[in-house]
């Protein structure tokens, strides 16, 4: 606790005060004994000496007084001195606890950040074995991925991130709030939705236009921009600011973690066999497209569509006719492209399918769930004819189970009308 200054002031006071009575004491004791001894001294100059012997004692006496104060001013000046020292000494620590209490105390995400470092690369920072450039490599850190400091060197870390432990060089790394600073200038931060259906809304409104549904586990953008504000969290979709209700969404920053090399071939493999599946999707509509003829299946204009638009119908296509024969997989893809040319539908495959109370798979959460996990090479390429302009329903807008009895086109167990 910092003393204050009257409390310096009291020492001061008190300090004097002692040598004041001190000195008052000792100039009591001595002015008696003084007095005694000058009406001897003065008796003793007159008898022996007369007025000649007087002069001599007085003499011996001024000299003797002189020396008596100056021991006086020199006891009172070491006291002083002290009483001085002391109160500096009160002061100065005084000036350092007021320099700690005003450091300022770490945020509960900057003390969590504190035992953590990040690569500060353009691509990937080597993991080695040991603390030397000379050591195996045993995995990589990307740029964004986080680690865990096991043991802090000089030049070297030892870290743990992901499945890879190892070590990496300093020069390399950013650490403690320094790599939390990083972390939110290069990493998105993102909303993880907790519950499936979750409503990605135009306002920060329950009766705010539903754009998108997310899974559980599915993550979407913050826009940082904006702060969270009435229970509802800015997020970024289609290039554009939307809402997501911030009760069903935890919010973090999407940092990365290391890994093995043997993770990093695994993951190499898995990107050739996708760029397989993906060629084999284009011939397989190929070969599509010479069975039309037989099938009688018509040619329409084609529907202009993004990547994006080919997969969200081919996942719309698998939920609704998942194990299906490719004829009833098109078909249900020509109802959606047959809406979008209607005029009577939203103009847009994404907004068919999200139209509200149209499609199930996309206000369960399904539709979003089979996003995440991929879609089949068959409703791949049955959603590209479909946008191509196959139909094989007869110009069909709708459909459901056969067994209700509606009529218009069988394919499979659907009826299409």
């Amino acid at each position: 606790m910092r003393r204050s200054k009257k409390v310096v002031e009291s020492t001061i006071v008190t300090a004097l005060t002692i040598v004041l009575s001190i000195t008052a004491v000792t100039d009591s004791r001595n002015m008696k004994a003084d007095r005694a001894e000058e009406e001897t001294a003065f008796n003793v100059g007159l008898e022996n000496n007369g007025i000649a012997g007087v002069s001599e004692v007085l003499v011996d006496f001024e000299l003797s007084a002189a020396e008596e104060l100056e021991d006086h001013v020199t006891i009172e000046k070491e006291i002083v001195d002290v009483v001085a020292a002391s109160a500096e000494e009160i002061v100065s620590e005084d000036t350092n606890a007021e320099v700690e209490e005003q450091e300022p105390e770490l945020t509960p995400e900057e003390q969590e950040w504190q035992n953590a470092l990040m690569a500060d690369v353009d691509q990937t920072l080597n993991v080695r074995a040991e603390g030397s450039t000379e050591a195996a490599i045993v995995g990589r850190l990307h740029k964004g991925d986080k680690a865990v400091v096991v043991e802090a060197g000089e030049e070297w870390t030892k870290i743990t991130s992901g499945n890879v432990e190892g070590y990496v060089k300093n020069e390399f790394c950013v650490f403690g709030s320094d790599a939390l600073a990083y972390a939110k200038a290069n990493c998105d931060t993102v909303a993880k939705s907790t519950t499936d259906g979750l409503r990605i809304r135009k306002g920060q409104s329950t009766d705010s236009g539903v754009v998108k549904t997310l899974a559980a586990g599915d993550e979407i953008k913050v826009d940082t921009s904006l702060s969270a504000e009435n229970g509802w969290v800015p997020v970024t979709y289609n290039s554009g600011t939307c809402y997501v209700s911030a009760e069903y969404v935890e919010v973090s920053l999407k940092t990365g973690t290391g890994i093995t090399l043997e993770e990093e071939a695994q993951a190499i493999a898995e990107a050739e066999a996708a760029k397989k599946k993906q060629q084999e999707a284009e011939a397989a509509a190929a070969a599509a497209s010479n069975r039309q003829q037989s099938a009688g299946i018509t040619q329409g204009s084609s529907l202009a569509a993004s990547v994006d638009d080919i997969t969200l119908l081919a996942a719309l296509i698998q939920c609704e006719a998942g194990g299906q024969s490719y004829d009833c997989q098109l078909a249900v893809g020509a109802v959606v492209v047959n809406r979008v040319k209607s005029g009577r539908y939203p103009d847009s495959v994404y907004g068919v399918i999200y139209q509200r109370s149209q499609f199930g798979p996309a206000s369960s959460g399904r539709l979003e769930s089979r996003l995440a996990k991929g879609v089949s090479s068959t409703a791949y390429s049955a959603a590209q004819a479909a946008l191509s302009g196959s139909d094989n329903t007869g110009g069909a807008m709708s459909f459901k189970l056969a067994s209700s009895g509606h009529g218009g086109v069988v394919i499979g167990p659907i009826v299409f009308y």
